[in-house]
């Protein structure tokens, strides 16, 4: 999908979760479209891929400490042995479907480590990962998202597609534009990419009215014209996490495309991010570009 690379690979990272079959419906949805083939990854963490026992003989009597600590080593190593083939069931029931949506290349892969430092490896050979809003320890009656979700976004400069909990198909899509880089990089990145301009696209400023800001939209909604899409623009005013939230709501859209997280952590701490509410209030996927 992306111009700047030359692979055709999603990397649907999934946990078992019930965002899992979501992600991988969204993964299959862009594979058909864009030709690309789907790679399956779930990471297992390091507390579940070790069959280490922990450290617990400073507090064991001396006469039961060795076996007992063998007892230990023999459980966890059972529990290593569990979360590998429940990884791998995981992956067989997830490759299914992808494979019953259409998409003939799927490869799968179980990996033990950080989900972070396994996107970061794989994202050289991908132009899109695909993720779930929550992972499988989440509340989804709250609003938290998942632990790994922004720490994957801040880390890679490959679009991330957060993933509904429900996959519906997308006829419609909202454009957040704020005439920064990663929103004329949204705009690049779909203007080179044929075959989503049947979708049609809406480009939302949502700030002060500006000659400038003006001139960048205007220009932006003619490079998408270019690329074959039926687009429009407009600036409303307001806060951008509201504004959006709103217009989604009320006209439907199916999926939002916005830059992520323009500022540091620190900053973000002071003043909120954009990014993080958007992701946490939208019912519709989020893709987003750094």
């Amino acid at each position: 999908m992306q111009g700047a690379k030359t692979v055709s690979k999603t990397v649907a990272v999934i946990d078992g979760s019930a965002y899992s079959a979501s992600v991988c419906e969204h993964a299959a949805w862009v594979a058909n479209r864009a030709n690309n083939d789907v790679d399956i990854v779930h990471v297992l963490g390091r507390r579940n891929a070790s069959s280490e026992p922990a450290n617990l003989s400073g507090s064991i009597g001396l006469g039961a400490r060795s076996a007992l600590l063998a007892e230990l080593a023999e459980l966890d190593a059972q529990k290593a042995r569990l979360a590998q083939k429940r990884g791998r069931a995981i992956l067989i029931d997830a490759e299914e479907l992808v494979s019953q949506r259409g998409v003939k290349n799927i490869h799968t892969r179980l990996r033990n480590g950080e989900i972070v430092e396994t996107v970061q490896e794989l994202e050289a050979e991908a132009n899109l990962i695909v993720m779930g809003k929550r992972g499988e320890a989440a509340d989804f009656d709250s609003l938290h998202l998942g632990s790994n979700l922004e720490r994957v976004i801040r880390s890679t400069h490959t679009p991330v597609l957060v993933a509904a909990r429900r996959f519906q198909p997308i006829t419609k899509v909202l454009l957040a534009f704020d005439g920064g880089p990663s929103s004329l990089k949204a705009v690049e990145y779909f203007s080179a990419s044929k075959h989503y301009n049947d979708l049609a696209c809406h480009l939302l400023h949502v700030g002060t009215e500006s000659t400038q800001r003006t001139r960048q939209l205007e220009g932006a909604i003619a490079m998408l014209k270019n690329g074959g899409y039926q687009v429009s623009g407009e600036t409303m005013p307001g806060q951008p996490e509201t504004v959006i939230a709103e217009q989604v709501e009320a006209n439907d859209y199916e999926l939002v495309i916005m830059g992520a997280y323009g500022h540091s952590r620190i900053r973000n701490m002071i003043i909120g991010s954009t990014t993080t509410e958007m992701i946490r209030s939208c019912k519709v996927p989020v893709l987003l570009f750094r």
